[in-house]
């Protein structure tokens, strides 16, 4: 099948992940990337800058307009199968209704790896992705909670679309002994800080002795050198092949659950243990549908239990060892890798084509 992938296109991780997947699956994949309209050049940029910038950030404007018109021509020389919108922030529900009406067959399928319901967004944000919901053929939701919230809006149909792992970028590795000096650690939080008590939670780990390393993005909003953690600035984000090397290189691997996005699962969920590291990660119930506790990761519900399962399997070589071998048997059986995840999704929208044959 012809499928155009349409998305912002700033990470390897999403779009790009996906596309690679579609391909390995024999399909042929087409790429519309946005970002690049946002990208100033040219002798004037210092003055086009801000003109850009605020038009991403909005939404609006004449660049979004012409992404939109590009993205609808581009789909009428291509011709595809259907169509994956990742994320469409951009993407007005016209352009929906207008490739709908001239490409008769094409499936229009939308999916947001962000809660666009959850209250720390503003509305206007997400105007245009809520407004294409009921146009599209299949909207793919990233949390259990979000298929009702989709359907109450109008949504024609909603399936569950977790995330995933790409074998390729998360895969165990054998370290170099610059990689273990450099990232080596009991303990380690690869992730973004948030207000949500993550951080009272690292804090007891370095209180109690025990060696923590933490990697992410915007830690810059809290001022760790009046907490445990701050001697351990500047905290980086990881890129590439380092984020595999130093989950590798630790003996646990926390996950925290974002609040904000009223997460009860991660990609890190998955990650984690395709890396054979073992997981430890903050209870929900949703886990504990994926994996058995204990087994093939280990959970915790509060700062006493956290603790005492680290002292547990630093404590405990050969569990910690099997728990880490049983969660990289559990996410490459039950599929949780990006290639299942598409091939997941070709499965639904020959549902859907069959469908409307039939209904025909």
């Amino acid at each position: 099948m012809k499928i155009l992938i349409v998305g912002d296109w700033h990470s390897e991780l999403h779009e790009e992940a996906v596309f690679n997947a579609l391909k390995q699956l024999g399909h042929e994949p087409f790429k519309f990337a946005w970002h690049r309209y946002f990208v100033a050049n040219g002798w004037a940029k210092h003055f086009t800058r801000l003109f850009f910038k605020a038009q991403n950030k909005y939404m609006v404007g004449p660049v979004v307009s012409r992404l939109n018109n590009d993205l609808f021509d581009f789909a009428l020389q291509v011709k595809p199968d259907f169509i994956f919108i990742y994320r469409g922030t951009h993407i007005y529900a016209k352009t929906i209704k207008r490739l709908q009406k001239e490409i008769r067959n094409t499936l229009v399928i939308g999916y947001n790896n962000d809660d666009p319901f959850a209250p720390q967004y503003p509305r206007w944000f997400w105007r245009h992705f809520l407004a294409s919901v009921p146009l599209y053929d299949l909207t793919l939701a990233y949390r259990k909670h979000n298929i009702a919230e989709y359907l109450a809006i109008g949504a024609k149909r909603v399936e569950l679309l977790r995330s995933w792992f790409v074998p390729e970028r998360n895969y165990p590795v054998e370290l170099t002994d610059a990689e273990n000096e450099q990232y080596a650690c009991d303990v380690v939080f690869i992730g973004h800080y948030e207000g949500d008590g993550r951080l009272a939670y690292m804090e007891e780990i370095v209180r109690q002795g025990y060696h923590l390393r933490v990697f992410g993005p915007e830690w810059d909003k809290v001022k760790l050198s009046t907490t445990g953690l701050g001697n351990m600035l500047p905290i980086k984000a990881l890129r590439g092949d380092q984020y595999n090397v130093a989950l590798n290189a630790s003996k646990i691997a926390l996950c925290f659950l974002s609040k904000l996005n009223r997460d009860t699962y991660t990609r890190r969920c998955f990650e984690v243990p395709a890396a054979k590291t073992m997981l430890l990660t903050e209870y929900s119930e949703d886990l504990a549908s994926l994996y058995s506790e204990g087994v093939d990761v280990d959970f915790f519900r509060n700062s006493d239990e956290l603790i005492e399962k680290i002292h547990k399997y630093l404590n405990d070589e050969a569990l910690r060892n099997k728990v880490a071998s049983s969660g990289f048997q559990r996410v490459k059986v039950d599929g949780h890798d990006v290639v299942s995840r598409m091939r997941q999704v070709i499965d639904w929208t020959l549902d859907i084509q069959k469908n409307e044959k039939d209904y025909d």
